[in-house]
């Protein structure tokens, strides 16, 4: 097994990952080690699972996947940036600090999550030949290492957003919004646009 290659794919699935716990975690009220842990394994969790199900699924799904896939990010991140615009403009006239919302419900860690490793299906078609896991044991190792490297990279977003968020202040609730509609748009274009 190429661990190099399989390390590059894994850092690169879990930047969006990484990039939406950063902004959770400026602002979010309350941020210590249960709440990044929550998001972290959470993200990790989906980033694991996608490829393994586009592995299964196998190269007969690969169009229908990458036909959607970007589609689905985007409409799922400008749901939920926008209602973090909505809710920093509605603030706007309070003295607002960073970290001023609740931790995240549930449903709004698992749109998240499911959001941001949707990609990672169709590269769970491509994985066995780019990083040699031409069985079930070495495609299982594969994506617990995604999932475990995504699990740390979010965990160190958490604490890097809170951070993040007291430098900002107010601006951190408006800050996070354009960040996941961002993120959105980057996945929807790298894939209507450059084949991603």
């Amino acid at each position: 097994m190429d661990f190099i290659s399989l390390t590059g794919i894994a850092v690169g699935l879990a930047m969006d990952a990484f990039a939406v716990s950063v902004t959770n975690g400026a602002v979010t009220k309350k941020v210590n080690l249960a709440f990044a842990l929550r998001m972290s394994v959470c993200f990790g969790v989906f980033q694991a699972f996608m490829p393994f199900i586009g592995w299964l699924i196998g190269t007969a799904g690969a169009g229908f996947i990458s036909s959607i896939d970007h589609w689905i990010a985007l409409i799922l991140l400008a749901i939920i940036g926008g209602q973090m615009l909505r809710e920093s403009f509605a603030h706007h006239k309070e003295p607002q600090q960073a970290g001023t919302r609740e931790a995240l419900s549930w449903k709004m860690l698992f749109a998240m999550a499911v959001a941001t490793s949707i990609d990672a299906l169709a590269t769970g078609i491509i994985l066995p030949g780019a990083v040699g896991a031409d069985s079930v044991p070495l495609m299982l190792l594969s994506v617990g290492i995604i999932g475990l490297i995504t699990l740390v990279l979010c965990t160190a977003g958490v604490f890097i957003g809170k951070k993040f968020g007291s430098l900002l202040s107010s601006k951190a609730e408006l800050a996070g919004g354009i960040v996941l509609i961002a993120i959105g748009v980057k996945i929807f274009v790298e894939h209507m646009f450059f084949g991603g």
